[in-house]
């Protein structure tokens, strides 16, 4: 039987982990076989505990943890190990198409924030193998948000000075390095979106390019103080406007973004990041980033497992779209929250269905407020007579641009059906939500700021 076989300890693995461990008696000074030797069974008993780990195996997992924490020869080799595995599972992350921030969110997903903790000191151990000139902006920007950075003096004494900091003995930080390469082994693949670390080198026309594509912070900036003005006022009519004037105004900077782009410099392509969406009601929040990112002239591709959507756009309306759905959820949830709990006329709680169907409906509303916004900027820029002749075929081929690149990254891409929803007071609630959030395509918003 499978499960036998599973948790024999005197597995061909076991014995030869055993065998080299007890070889592993060297220390500090003796030779170079020694040494070796005692490397090698760290590296054995490593790939014995994963393997175990990986079976679920706990009695073959608790004897190689035991004996990794209680290593005969100079303790400095268990460590080395670990820190090499780390970096080698890092760059195949990298090369699974995995950004450092979707990495530190994933682990603490999956694990707890002391193994983000060790993420973390890995990507910068690997990252420092790599010229600066060779990193995206989006990468430096990520890592410098995560704070990775080298903070060991040596890479022997790294684990030793993180479990002083953490105040964790030996086995607890061995058995955390084992589980957090367990998880990075286990990776899937995601669709590569930006050049990999020591890939991009930065010429002068590169550096200039990327800035005429960079969202113009200062428009930026009034956006997100239109934003948080509708998030936290407490006029339905005010929020209504002010969430209308901000994505009319994203919209019309999408719009001066697509005619730079026919300039001698030539157009900047596709480009993607990712957005995570978290449970609960993760299906509803999806649907929401989809009508968002579709109203600023993006493509949402959901990983459902993962709790993260991969979003493909142009610099300026990635920066749109992400900001856009952070407010909204935000506006969506205090609303929701507002509602308070829910039941039945028999006293059952239906507060997950009110819910459920609350965030369906508000992301439905959403998208016909926020498609009626950037139709109407869209068509004011195109009466100005300067532009017309080129606003429509530069709008058509970013749109068939951004579609190509969601073609050539996702091949095999299903688009699923949204859950029924039967919780009709939910749906009531959600879509009232909604207009108060974004606009009533009946008003005249102002566009003065």
């Amino acid at each position: 039987m499978i499960g036998e076989e599973r948790g024999v300890p005197d597995s061909r693995r076991w014995r030869e982990a055993t065998r080299s461990w007890a070889r592993g008696t060297g220390r500090p000074g003796e030779s170079d076989d020694q040494a070796a030797t005692a490397r090698d069974a760290a590296e054995t008993l490593v790939s014995a505990a994963l393997e175990a780990l990986t079976l679920d195996d706990a009695s073959t997992w608790s004897l190689c943890v035991e004996r990794l924490s209680g290593f005969p020869a100079d303790p400095r080799t268990v460590d080395l190990a670990l820190v090499r595995r780390l970096r080698h599972s890092v760059r195949i992350a990298w090369e699974r198409g995995w950004l450092p921030t979707d990495l530190a969110r994933h682990t603490a997903r999956e694990l707890s924030g002391r193994h983000r903790s060790l993420l973390v000191d890995a990507i910068a151990d690997e990252m420092r193998s790599y010229g600066a000139a060779t990193v995206d902006a989006r990468w430096r920007a990520q890592l410098e948000a995560l704070g990775a950075e080298v903070w060991w003096n040596a890479d022997e004494e790294r684990l030793r000075t993180w479990r002083t900091r953490e105040a964790v003995p030996v086995s607890a930080s061995v058995a955390a390095v084992l589980e957090l390469l367990r998880v990075l082994a286990a990776l899937p693949r995601l669709a590569l979106i930006g050049p990999l670390p020591g890939t991009a080198v930065r010429s002068e026309a590169s550096v200039r390019r990327a800035s005429a594509a960079a969202p113009d912070q200062k428009m930026l900036s009034k956006v997100r103080a239109l934003l948080a003005k509708a998030e936290s006022t407490e006029f339905p009519e005010e929020a209504e406007a002010l969430s209308a004037r901000a994505q009319e105004l994203m919209t019309k900077h999408s719009i001066d973004h697509a005619l730079l782009s026919v300039s001698k410099d030539g157009p900047t392509g596709p480009n993607g990041c990712r957005i995570p969406v978290d449970a609960p009601y993760e299906s509803p929040k999806a649907v929401l980033l989809t009508v968002v990112a579709e109203a600023n002239r993006c493509r949402a591709v959901w990983h459902r497992e993962l709790g993260l959507s991969t979003v493909l756009g142009f610099p300026a309306d990635l920066a749109a779209t992400e900001m856009l759905f952070t407010s909204l959820l935000v506006q969506a949830t205090s609303a929701m929250v507002r509602a308070g709990s829910q039941q039945d006329t028999l006293g059952r709680s239906r507060t997950r269905s009110f819910r459920h169907a609350f965030l369906n409906a508000y992301a439905a509303r959403i998208g016909e407020r926020l498609h009626a916004a950037s139709a109407r900027a869209t068509q004011e820029a195109a009466q100005d007579t300067a532009t017309r002749q080129d606003l429509l075929p530069v709008l058509s081929a970013r749109d068939q641009a951004v579609d190509q690149a969601v073609n050539d990254l996702f091949p095999a891409l299903t688009r699923g059906r949204a859950r029924r929803v039967s919780n009709y007071e939910g749906w009531v609630a959600g879509r009232a939500a909604a207009d108060l959030a974004a606009l009533h395509s009946n008003d005249r918003i102002s566009t003065t700021s």
